[in-house]
């Protein structure tokens, strides 16, 4: 059976709620990942009063749309980033830019918020980022010691314990996204990541391809090593372009701008191999929602949106049941 696709309205939150689930109806979506800025989803309120909560269903149900996951991906960045990072003032709530103590707290609050959101709004999964305090150590000059890597895994698990014993008792998963800037950003930090969780079950990852693509990491692969913790899936493309003068690391050149060495593309109009990633999808067993997450500043969005919804249909092939050399018998 065709996985449900989805679109996250993250990069759509310009758009008043009714507006961006009536647009992507019209296109043929089944459904949304809800981002939680905007006017998408305010988690207190979902967390807190059924009558917002019944507004919500009732505008996806206006469109034919289901719910499959929330996304917090700013609050959750708020909760494990260094302090002293003042980009996080556009994150949170005005009134605490330059508070890092107050910001972090607003984050983990609004995290155990979105659990019961999730709960609430019928989702199982929610989607988003973790922060890092060592990010910034990711190039090791000066000298990383050991420590100091060690410590900022400890600080991760020490401020997501609470958060995830709230998942615990909402019965929701939180997926982290897999992306530069979070804790786990690559293969090897992904592993360290969920060793230092003991494999806790409400952890899990939402596979992004676009993010491990640029890097170098094979997205299949990643895919069908880390296949019992993948809890929701990203449909979003990357492609490489270095043209000897470019750098992998984008040389603060802005996205989209064509002198970057790789840039975020429409699904389908870069690198990733999403023949592979379906297979792999097929042979783990993921039945969840295939979730395109939007983004490419050389692209009319609704163009695009549209585009990337019919390849996702294109592409979405259920598994054989029977092996093609099994009727060469007499």
């Amino acid at each position: 059976m065709a996985r449900m696709v989805t679109i996250f309205t993250g990069q759509w939150a310009d758009l008043p709620f009714e507006t961006m689930c009536k647009t992507v109806s019209e296109m043929g979506y089944d459904g949304v990942e809800i981002a939680c800025w905007g006017d998408h989803m305010n988690v207190e309120k979902a967390a807190k009063d059924p009558s917002y909560v019944a507004e919500k269903l009732a505008v996806l149900k206006k469109y034919n749309l289901g719910c499959y996951a929330l996304g917090n991906h700013l609050a959750g960045q708020c909760v494990g980033d260094a302090f002293g990072d003042p980009r996080l003032a556009g994150f949170a709530p005005k009134n605490l830019a330059g508070n890092d103590k107050a910001i972090r707290e607003w984050g983990i609050q609004q995290m155990k918020y979105t659990a019961q959101a999730a709960k609430n709004m019928g989702c199982k999964v929610v989607t988003g980022f973790m922060g890092s305090p060592i990010w910034k150590y990711f190039y090791s000059f000066p000298a990383n010691s050991a420590k100091l890597i060690e410590d900022g895994y400890q600080e991760i698990y020490d401020l997501w314990t609470p958060i995830l014993d709230e998942f615990d008792k909402a019965g929701v998963t939180f997926a982290l996204e897999v992306h530069p800037s979070e804790i786990a950003y690559d293969y090897y930090s992904t592993l360290k990541l969920l060793e230092v969780f003991k494999g806790r079950k409400t952890l899990g990852l939402n596979f992004d391809p676009s993010h491990l693509q640029w890097q170098g990491v094979d997205p299949a692969l990643f895919f069908r090593d880390f296949a019992s913790s993948i809890y929701h899936v990203h449909i979003k493309d990357s492609v490489v372009k270095l043209d000897g003068r470019s750098g992998i690391l984008g040389s603060h050149l802005a996205f989209g701008d064509l002198r970057r060495g790789w840039n975020f593309v429409s699904p389908g109009h870069g690198d990733v191999n999403f023949d592979m990633i379906i297979r792999e999808a097929n042979a783990a067993g993921y039945h969840g929602p295939l979730s395109v997450e939007w983004e490419d500043n050389g692209m009319d969005r609704l163009f695009g949106a549209k585009e990337a919804l019919e390849l996702v249909r294109k592409i979405d092939f259920e598994p054989s049941n029977v092996d093609f050399d099994g009727a060469m018998e007499n």
